[in-house]
């Protein structure tokens, strides 16, 4: 079986599935792979915050569009917590950004929110790791690299 394989059959397994997409490489691979596996049970999550250009935005509303697939926008402003810039921004903001994904995707009748964090990512220090696994979201992708 390829990893290909392995990761729809994971995702079928999920039921339904929202996607945390940045318009990103991992966080496409991620999407496409659940739309194709599920359906209309999947459906993307763009946050349009301070820390998104607006040419990501477009681009991720753009592939939604492309590939038929639902896509919601989540306006936040930056959370008040990391405004100071304190050293445990990264998880703070993680944790906060998420927590609003998570009760939107439920809004919308979701049960499971996954990222397109990959194996690469778990080798490098991001505090913001800790704050979604807190939280539950899902990494289908940890299992890959970026090269594949």
């Amino acid at each position: 079986m390829t990893k290909l394989e392995i990761l729809k059959n994971d995702i079928k397994k999920l039921e339904n599935l929202a996607v945390a997409f940045s318009g990103g490489v991992d966080s496409s691979l991620l999407l496409r792979v659940a739309a194709d596996t599920l359906g209309q049970r999947a459906v993307a999550i763009t946050l349009k915050s301070p820390y998104m250009s607006g040419r990501e935005i477009k681009e991720a509303v753009e592939f939604t569009r492309t590939y038929g697939i639902r896509h919601e926008i989540l306006e936040l402003e930056a959370p008040e917590a990391v405004k100071n810039n304190p050293q445990d921004r990264c998880y703070v903001c993680k944790k906060a950004v998420f927590t609003r994904l998570i009760e939107l995707a439920k809004h919308l009748g979701f049960t499971n929110v996954a990222d397109g964090t990959n194996l690469d990512d778990l080798g490098e220090y991001r505090p913001g790791l800790k704050a979604k696994d807190e939280l539950g979201v899902l990494s289908p992708l940890k299992g890959l690299k970026k090269s594949e």
